[in-house]
């Protein structure tokens, strides 16, 4: 396996302008109101729905505020038909990835002509219909940063994956002040994506050095930070490392992408509703330490990054990192997450059926071997 190759080519695509840091919230509403925009739509989940004042927005504001977790085509065509009726100029996601996923389908769909059955794959969408700013209010996914959305296919269960660059923000602000009110639970779970974004691409056969520092910096604020903005979620410093270090693992999923930890992790959402975050959580240490053997070097960093003894033994791996993510409160058992013992085959055929990330992986997984990562997940 060759990776690392100065030499090859790499497409490094970012938002077209970015503003980070404590209070850049209203810088939204400047945004809009600067470019004449005075239809905007706004997709967010219940919560944020009910504090869109802080993106500082005047005109004719509509607002979608039934994303669920892990949307799905139905929750996506809901969606569409308001933003039909909106006729928005603008596309605002103010939320998590779901929100933020959803928003960027909202901006490419309305009046094009195209289904979502007609855009899934990469770049098969016809155009932007509208501008699209992405606001993050949880340190996890880093959908601000790429052009990828995902939506469950209620009757496959698989999910979607629509990539295009006509996808890509206009705008992303993120302000580390709206992570705040997050609570530890869904704080470690988050944090837990974001670091599984950073190292599955700083391991993938596509690893390429224009990526790998950011990952391996991301990986490195979350071992700083995430311990702390659990135990305080006000400690504002924290908050912030995390929210660059999603950041960061958004910048790597546009060119590099995720690897078997995610392909593994989806059957929990799509068939079992476990949240994305907790999914990935629950499989980093099974993948990391499956991973070892190929990528000794990347992996004994990854280790170092979090604060945890080197190690290039499997057993070692697994069980630091293991240790690890239970120490921040995440659920490490399937069966403690409702996934019931009789599914597992399914999932591990679904999971490995995921080529798109399993064909990356730095080594590769046979079906037995998925399957005997979620036994001994159980």
């Amino acid at each position: 396996m060759t990776m690392n190759v100065l030499s090859a080519p790499i497409d490094l695509t970012h938002p077209h302008h970015i503003e980070f840091g404590a209070g850049t919230a209203q810088y939204v509403g400047r945004w809009v109101q600067a470019r004449g925009f005075s239809r905007i739509l706004v997709v967010a989940d219940q919560f944020n729905a009910g504090r869109i004042d802080l993106l500082g927005l005047s005109g004719d504001v509509h607002v979608f505020a039934e994303v669920k977790p892990e949307p799905d085509v139905h929750n996506l065509e809901a969606l569409l038909a308001v933003a039909e009726a909106a006729r928005a100029q603008v596309v605002i996601g103010f939320g998590g990835g779901s929100s933020m996923d959803l928003a960027k389908l909202a901006a490419v769909l309305p009046g094009s002509g195209q289904t979502i059955a007609d855009v899934v794959g990469p770049e098969k969408v016809a155009a932007k219909r509208m501008a699209l700013i992405q606001v993050p209010t949880t340190s996890g996914t880093g959908s601000e940063a790429g052009t990828r959305a995902l939506v469950t296919d209620p009757v496959s269960q698989n999910k979607w994956a629509v990539q295009s660059v006509h996808m890509l923000a206009d705008l992303a602000v993120v302000d580390p002040d709206l992570t705040l009110s997050v609570p530890p639970a869904v704080t470690a779970a988050t944090g837990v994506d974001a670091l599984a974004h950073c190292v599955e691409a700083f391991t993938s056969r596509k690893a390429h050095p224009a990526i790998d520092l950011y990952a391996l910096e991301g990986a490195r604020l979350i071992g700083r930070c995430l311990k702390r903005a659990i135990a305080d979620g006000r400690d504002r410093e924290a908050r912030a490392g995390l929210s660059l270090a999603s950041l960061y693992g958004g910048f790597c999923l546009g060119p590099v992408n995720t690897t078997a930890g995610h392909a593994i992790a989806y059957p929990l959402g799509t068939r079992h509703h476990v949240a994305h975050g907790a999914a990935n959580a629950l499989i980093f240490p099974h993948v990391l330490a499956f991973n070892a053997p190929a990528a000794p070097e990347k992996t004994a960093a990854v280790l170092d990054a979090l604060g945890l003894p080197r190690s290039t033994d499997p057993a070692s791996v697994f069980e630091a990192s293991y240790a690890w993510c239970k120490a921040l409160g995440c659920e490490m058992r399937l069966s403690a997450l409702g996934v019931p013992a009789d599914d597992l085959l399914k999932m591990a055929e679904e999971a490995h059926a995921i080529r798109r990330l399993l064909d990356n992986n730095p080594r590769d997984v046979r079906l037995e071997e998925i399957l005997a990562m979620y036994k001994a997940a159980m």
